[in-house]
């Protein structure tokens, strides 16, 4: 009996299984911000190898510096770089005097000699200072939005350097049909929600005066500061790809004088195995 009533439990358990398959499914209903959402341009940056697999890749310190600057003459307006010293700069080939200067240029804060709140130049020790003090003061400054710190944008968004580049350049005058874009928010469709808080923040060529030289568009912008933000989310990237390399050497050579000595090792014992 116990047998039978299992037997009619599994008989209905699979009964209900292949109704529920043949059974045609619910129309999903349209989503136009998945529709309007678009993916990143793809581009073949030299820092992931542009090319050889990403083994070799390798920053441009040009581009670094050329990306810093972008970050603080438009980013640093609204947007901390908190994770990052002045002295990291030298990996961007700034020398100790520039970067004295540069952080000259910020103050930190401090306390003075009667223990009073008060502020003081950056050294080269210090980090880049928050552009708010906290939370509350960075969304009432901004209208409700919170600009996140960029130290690890490019780590927190998926395929984060081409992901900010195609951002930067993204934003459209024109809302596709089914979205209405709120006041205070503008369109992106390379934005997770299409609609971003932040105004653009490249407007024009010639935004930015390059002191290399280099022409200044709004996709020269865009690229040299994408890059900028990969190396301070991942400083020690290059120094990364060469122990890797070194590693996969190593292991290379040891398995080959491994299995030199194994052949030495076995020689005689199988020798002498065949002449018995």
């Amino acid at each position: 009996m116990v047998r039978l009533g299992a037997l009619a439990v599994g008989l209905f358990f699979c009964i209900a299984v292949l109704w529920g398959a043949v059974q045609p499914r619910d129309a999903v209903p349209r989503d136009p911000i998945k529709e309007a959402h678009e993916h990143p341009e793809q581009i073949a940056w030299t820092h992931n190898g542009a090319g050889n697999l990403g083994v070799f890749g390798t920053f441009d310190r040009g581009q670094l510096q050329r990306g810093f600057q972008v970050y603080k003459e438009v980013c640093s307006a609204c947007h901390s770089l908190n994770r990052v010293a002045f002295r990291d700069l030298a990996a961007l080939g700034f020398t100790g005097p520039q970067i004295k200067a540069i952080a000259a240029d910020y103050q930190v804060p401090s306390v003075d000699e009667n223990g009073e709140a008060a502020t003081r130049p950056a050294t080269a020790a210090d980090r880049l200072p928050l552009v708010y003090a906290n939370e509350t003061a960075a969304r009432a400054a901004q209208n409700g939005a919170l600009p996140p710190d960029l130290s690890l944008i490019t780590k927190a968004r998926p395929d984060g350097t081409n992901y900010l580049r195609s951002l930067l350049l993204g934003y459209r005058d024109k809302v596709p049909a089914g979205l209405t874009a709120s006041p205070g928010l503008h369109y992106n469709p390379w934005f997770h929600s299409v609609f971003i808080a932040m105004p653009p923040p490249l407007v024009a060529d010639d935004q930015v005066t390059y002191a290399d030289g280099t022409k200044g568009t709004k996709d020269q912008y865009a690229t040299d500061v994408s890059v900028f933000l990969t190396w301070a989310a991942e400083p020690k990237l290059e120094a990364r790809k060469q122990i890797g390399v070194a590693s996969i050497l190593f292991l290379l050579i040891i398995t080959g004088l491994g299995y030199l000595s194994y052949k030495k090792v076995w020689a005689d014992i199988k020798g002498k195995g065949k002449s018995a």
